[in-house]
């Protein structure tokens, strides 16, 4: 895998997610997804209450890494610029100068995302794909690795502007925390009840590290048969009868880049139908439009595709692969 091998980028993740979980309570499911998307340089949209510890986990995640973390609250007054930035008129100097908007960070938390206007959430489209933004015709280079976590809360619709399918497909997963245990939920108050332990965190890898895995993941070995299985997932989703919209060549080139970062973590070099199946959901759920009369959610749909698509034979998963 070039210069850095599988195990050097699973120890690299074991390590940022065990430096996570000393602030992080629990959701282990939620922090492989999180290094998953991290790693594969996707961007995750994570629904959930108000609550639940996404600041946090943004905050936990950019100081093991020794990276910088900005957040931005979404409100419908919020402009564009407030985002990418602005040229302003210095008078001092007699001329405009650029001044950086939040997107000029490593990690952004982009929080209840849908509650800002359409113009405002398509300021993040340009630095999502190009990791760039153009103001006045000149482009700026976001500096690597831009990583963006944006929030909705599913309950509340009322005064939010609902993400377009087109942005919808630019973020590699969609995922959802969920309500703590009652033995995490006891292990939160006592972790938190004399100081916050986010303070005294420390790095243990650089940017450095992780601008290395993110360059080596895509050597891990995929099978010609497990290409043609994600395509037939795919195809399977825009014929589904509760499906309008189905799955996009960027779906599935997502879907193929989050198996491939999920085998690193189960320490191999090769893709197996399980690595994607694991991640399938989280991936391909917020990319397919649903039926207005549709019986099921798209989580659902996304299942019952799974279990209808032939999975290749295990005698041609491994050719190349050593």
């Amino acid at each position: 895998m070039g210069n850095v091998h599988v195990t050097e980028i699973k120890k690299l993740a074991d390590i940022v997610k065990e430096n996570v979980r000393r602030v992080v309570v629990g959701h282990d499911g939620w922090l492989d997804l999180l290094l998953i998307a991290l790693i594969a340089r996707g961007h995750v949209l994570l629904e959930d209450v108000p609550g639940m510890g996404k600041t946090l986990t943004a905050k936990a995640l950019a100081r093991s890494i020794g990276c910088r973390a900005n957040r931005i609250q979404f409100t419908p007054d919020l402009l564009p610029s407030d985002v990418s930035g602005i040229n302003f008129y210095n008078q001092k100097r007699g001329e405009f100068q650029f001044r950086p908007g939040a997107v000029f960070t490593n990690i952004l938390l982009a929080d209840e995302i849908n509650r800002a206007t359409p113009r405002t959430q398509a300021s993040l489209l340009e630095c999502m794909e190009e990791r760039q933004v153009t103001i006045d015709g000149v482009t700026h280079d976001l500096e690597a690795p831009f990583f963006v976590i944006a929030t909705q809360n599913p309950v509340e619709i009322q005064g939010t502007f609902p993400l377009p399918e087109a942005q919808l497909d630019r973020f590699l997963m969609r995922v959802s925390i969920g309500y703590p245990s009652q033995e995490q939920g006891v292990e939160i108050l006592s972790r938190f009840r004399r100081s916050d332990p986010l303070l005294t965190l420390e790095p243990v890898a650089s940017a450095e590290e992780l601008l290395a895995a993110q360059a080596a993941y895509g050597d891990v070995h995929v099978s010609d048969d497990l290409y043609v299985y994600i395509v037939d997932i795919a195809d399977k989703s825009r014929t589904h009868p509760d499906v309008t919209l189905g799955v996009s060549p960027r779906g599935t080139q997502a879907l193929l880049k989050a198996a491939q970062v999920k085998a690193i973590l189960m320490a191999r070099e090769y893709v197996l139908p399980e690595d994607v199946k694991a991640v399938a959901g989280p991936v391909l759920a917020h990319r397919i439009v649903l039926r207005s009369m549709a019986p099921h959610g798209a989580g659902a749909v996304i299942a019952d595709i799974l279990a209808h698509t032939p999975v290749p034979t295990e005698d041609t998963l491994f050719e190349g692969a050593k």
